[in-house]
């Protein structure tokens, strides 16, 4: 009895391992996927492996988990290849987001956000949105198995800078000025 109740445990972990979702970890993927990642000036693209880009991704936004890292492998783009999307059904919806970052700042995404250097890190979303891309996994256990979900409704992305806008250095000499006029007239 004993072992056909531990048999049968194994056998259900075994199929729930199966029937876990795919997606392509990919920024590029032909007509479907064309979301670049550059610079903060808009043209740079990123290449080379000090740029990594993680893919996270679960059932809900509060349940992203880091899957899978890659580094870019041309200028702008990363191909991750297929990967699982653990606790995520094939043929069910997920949420995915990719954190990109610059190995020189930091060797993971926290700590290249948390070094405030210029195009140090960004956060990879839909491109209309700010909130992690709902993505149908597809399923590799249908018949016929059913192909890896793409990242459709990816964003081109900069890396974000440290460096103000114009607008920041003219509110900041607008108040000095401010200050340094009432100073006078005192």
């Amino acid at each position: 009895m004993k072992k056909l109740i531990a048999t049968t445990l194994a056998t259900v972990a075994s199929l729930a391992a199966f029937g876990q979702g795919t997606i392509n970890f990919a920024n590029l993927n032909g007509t479907a996927v064309n979301a670049p990642v550059t610079l903060s000036d808009g043209t740079t693209k990123l290449a080379g492996a000090q740029y990594m880009a993680a893919l996270l991704a679960g059932p809900s936004a509060g349940n992203l988990t880091q899957i899978a890292t890659t580094p870019f492998v041309s200028s702008g783009y990363f191909l991750g290849g297929t990967q699982v999307v653990p606790g995520v059904p094939g043929g069910s919806t997920a949420l995915v987001a990719i954190e990109v970052w610059n190995t020189t700042a930091g060797s993971t995404f926290a700590a290249a956000q948390s070094s405030g250097q210029q195009n140090a890190w960004a956060m990879m979303v839909g491109a209309t949105t700010t909130t992690p891309l709902s993505v149908k996994l597809g399923d590799p256990n249908a018949t016929p198995p059913g192909t890896p979900a793409a990242l459709v409704g990816l964003g081109a992305t900069k890396l974000n800078g440290t460096i103000p806008e114009p607008s920041t250095f003219a509110l900041a000499g607008l108040g000095a000025a401010a200050l340094m006029f009432f100073r006078r007239r005192k």
